[in-house]
């Protein structure tokens, strides 16, 4: 668990979505449920330029310094917008989440952990010469380039938050040492507008699932089991690096689908499960978008830590008095009351047939035609 108290002062001011409180209510919660005493503690440092200009330019690198140093905006460079504000100090806390991932990495890398999570990472929409989408540095992306350095010739990366995960596809979109896998919702209805199963990047290593608005855990996890599993299986990745926001939520307010925490806790443990079944036990996590700050965010990253931890928790577990008073003391709002939302995802797998009247089912095909193929893998179920 790689931590520093410092990881929440990556701060776009009041009222801004990507809300700090969102990971201190998320470790505070972990820690009451004793999911902390189950993962060895890690800290980190800032990455450094050098490390940054792994995925970013440098002439990018400087002006976000420059917007650090004063807080003015740079609109060049992507600071300054409603989504990405400037503010003093957004290089230093912006590298730091960079290094919190580039920490994990090298754990896993070099062999001290199995498996390695950075909460407050994932900030995949991130370009080299821009912020975008709340993010100033591509941390997953520069724990990918990384490890390519260090001599890793094969790297699977999944991203199951809301949005595509934009800025680790482009870094790596001509490079066939890279499997990128995005879950999202269609570009046509969200932000940034892109993933579609057509950008399928270098022998079919790009590779998107665009569902439709108002998908649920039933349709969602279809969709996973029909294109992740194969394809990992397939490629044999070294490494799993894995993207984890979790605004697919039906209650997030940025986005329109309808998951609940049973499900996205689903995919957690799926995700664990792949890791040893395709990438040896190495697992590399972070977490990623995520905007309903009490009702989600710490329950469903709760529910991550402790899979990634090996030590599930009953989602039946109540979220613990002292947690939901510093709740109600922090936020003014009313905690939830267990780390369930109440529903048991079931899903068919693709082995019955597919609809090709059902709009998920369309886009679970549209993928597999797509990629399939270039994996010597049949699209057909």
């Amino acid at each position: 668990m790689i931590w520093d108290d410092a990881l929440t002062s990556y701060d776009f001011g009041p009222g801004h979505p990507l809300a700090p409180v969102r990971v201190e209510l998320t470790m505070a919660l972990a820690r009451e449920l004793g999911v902390l005493d189950k993962v060895e503690p890690a800290g980190c440092v800032p990455a450094t330029d050098d490390e940054l200009a792994m995925v970013h330019e440098r002439r990018y690198i400087e002006a976000v310094r420059r917007v650090s140093a004063d807080g003015r905006p740079d609109f060049d460079a992507g600071l300054g917008t409603t989504d990405n504000p400037a503010f003093k100090g957004v290089h230093e806390a912006s590298a730091l989440i960079a290094g919190a991932s580039l920490a994990a990495a090298r754990s896993v890398w070099e062999g001290s952990a199995e498996h390695a999570v950075n909460i407050a990472g994932g900030l995949h929409h991130a370009m080299p010469a821009m912020a975008s989408g709340f993010c100033v540095y591509n941390d997953p992306a520069l724990a990918i380039a990384w490890l390519l350095r260090q001599g890793a010739s094969r790297i699977a990366y999944v991203d199951v938050d809301v949005h595509h995960g934009d800025g680790v596809q482009a870094a790596f979109y001509d490079d066939p040492r890279v499997l990128t896998i995005s879950l999202h919702e269609s570009p046509r209805t969200l932000f940034p507008g892109t993933g579609s199963a057509g950008e399928t990047g270098a022998e079919g290593t790009a590779v998107n699932v665009a569902l439709p608005a108002g998908c649920g855990d039933q349709g969602w996890l279809r969709a996973f089991d029909a294109v992740v599993p194969p394809l990992l299986h397939e490629f044999g990745p070294q490494i799993l690096v894995t993207q984890h926001g979790c605004d697919s939520h039906a209650l997030d307010p940025l986005a329109n689908l309808m998951l609940s925490v049973d499900g996205q806790r689903t995919a957690y443990a799926a995700l664990h499960r792949l890791a040893h079944e395709t990438a040896g036990g190495r697992w590399i996590v972070t977490g990623g978008g995520g905007y309903e700050l009490v009702q989600v965010v710490p329950r469903a990253w709760t529910h991550l830590i402790a899979e990634v931890a090996g030590h599930p928790i009953d989602p039946a577990t109540p979220t613990g008095e002292e947690w939901r008073r510093f709740v109600r003391e922090r936020t003014g709002e009313t905690a939830p009351l267990t780390m369930t939302d109440g529903r048991h995802p079931e899903f068919n797998d693709l082995s019955g047939g597919y609809d090709p009247s059902d709009p998920i089912d369309r886009a679970i095909m549209a993928t597999r035609n797509a990629v399939f193929p270039l994996h010597g893998l049949d699209p057909l179920p």
